[in-house]
């Protein structure tokens, strides 16, 4: 799927996506990374699911944001209770949110937040 829809100069945005990649300002990223309106952290730790640990998760606590998305890969899938909990704790003392879903999701819903000029970050796991 294409997106279209005017874009702001210097920020990041989800232009497509599809079965393992998306379009970050228009270009295929094919394996895990973290976007955020002012920022791609491209060699994020976490490159499967399956491999997720919490070492990968805390990055996402310090991030200053007011949201996180989780893309956990072509399904939506939520991580062990033991690895997610902390970090939600975490995340919500700092008044921030952290919300699971796939992939395709996560790009959507940023997309929006992003819209409405909120302080957002999509870790999309590819896998």
């Amino acid at each position: 799927m294409k997106f279209h829809q005017s874009r702001q100069a210097g920020i990041h945005t989800f232009t497509g996506y599809g079965d393992g990649f998306v379009l970050v300002n228009g270009r295929r990223v094919e394996r895990s990374i973290i976007v955020m309106p002012d920022a791609l952290i491209e060699d994020w730790s976490a490159t499967t699911f399956d491999a997720l640990t919490a070492a990968d998760l805390e990055v996402l606590t310090e991030l200053d944001n007011e949201v996180v998305l989780l893309g956990t890969g072509p399904a939506l899938r939520f991580p062990r209770t033991e690895l997610i909990r902390p970090i939600a704790a975490k995340l919500a003392q700092s008044r921030a949110g952290l919300e699971v879903m796939d992939v395709q999701a996560a790009c959507r819903t940023y997309s929006i937040l992003v819209a409405e000029g909120r302080k957002v970050a999509a870790a999309l796991l590819m896998a």
